[in-house]
């Protein structure tokens, strides 16, 4: 079993397809012609953007809606990444705002959180060191 895709539902997928691509480099894999779901390269999993009126129709009973302005949903997703100040400058000038600054953590890697412009939580890590089992 291998983790295929991740579907973060917003109110404008363009929006979302230009900061994905301004600050990681994300290439477009795919934009379906209703302009309503679109799909980024990122490796062996997919991210990939639908628009909340075409979330209703997958998602009948309602869920809660990720929103710059709300109070984060309950996950995140995260991106290896070879700088981490460096991206984290990058999203606040692309429209995310601070979670976390970039700090190292106790269990060796540097990170720092945004909520991207569509309300999703999003970090930016990269391992420091490897450590070497004594």
């Amino acid at each position: 079993m291998k983790l295929a895709y991740v579907t973060l539902y917003v109110d404008d997928i363009q929006a979302a397809i230009k900061f994905y691509q301004n600050v990681l480099g994300l290439e477009l894999r795919f934009l379906h012609e209703s302009g309503m779901y679109a799909e980024m390269e990122t490796g062996d999993t997919v991210l990939s953007f639908s628009h909340h009126e075409l979330a209703t129709q997958l998602v009948p009973q309602g869920y809660q809606k990720a929103h710059p302005d709300n109070e984060a949903l309950g996950m995140q997703i995260g991106f290896d990444v070879e700088n981490v100040t460096e991206t984290y400058k990058k999203a606040l000038e692309h429209g995310a705002s601070t979670i976390s600054k970039p700090e190292i953590k106790p269990w060796n890697f540097e990170a720092a959180m945004v909520k991207d412009p569509t309300g999703h939580l999003v970090e930016f890590s990269k391992e420091l060191h490897p450590v070497n089992p004594s």
